[in-house]
């Protein structure tokens, strides 16, 4: 009888190992499945919106096309055309996907870029 009471209560590392891996197995695969993914797509669109030329036509946050007429710099803002003579100012973050770069500086290559 002394002898079943000293086996059972030794410990089994067997169960303890996976109890703490499966943990960090989990993490690791939503660290590959969610956060890397979107992190990409952060840098993507911020070298997009780095990239905007005057000229561009562009796609803003609610679905409206134009044409980019003027960048602030300082201000972070930018002007878009949205029909002729009709302007709105926006905040840069607010453009979501250049369509095609006919700016001045745009070139053969990245006018097509968008699409």
């Amino acid at each position: 009888m002394l002898q079943i009471l000293a086996q059972s209560s030794t410990p089994q590392s067997g169960g303890s190992v996976i109890g703490l891996l499966l943990p960090v197995l989990m993490i690791a695969g939503l660290y590959f499945i969610m956060i890397r993914p979107q992190r990409n797509r952060q840098r993507q669109q911020q070298a997009m919106l780095a990239s905007l030329r005057v000229g561009d036509e562009v796609m803003i946050s609610g679905g409206i096309f134009g044409t980019l007429t003027e960048i602030d710099e300082d201000g972070g803002t930018v002007r878009v055309e949205i029909a002729p003579g009709t302007t709105v100012r926006l905040v840069r973050q607010g453009v979501i996907q250049r369509l095609s770069g006919m700016g001045p500086d745009a070139d053969e290559e990245g006018a097509d870029e968008g699409r």
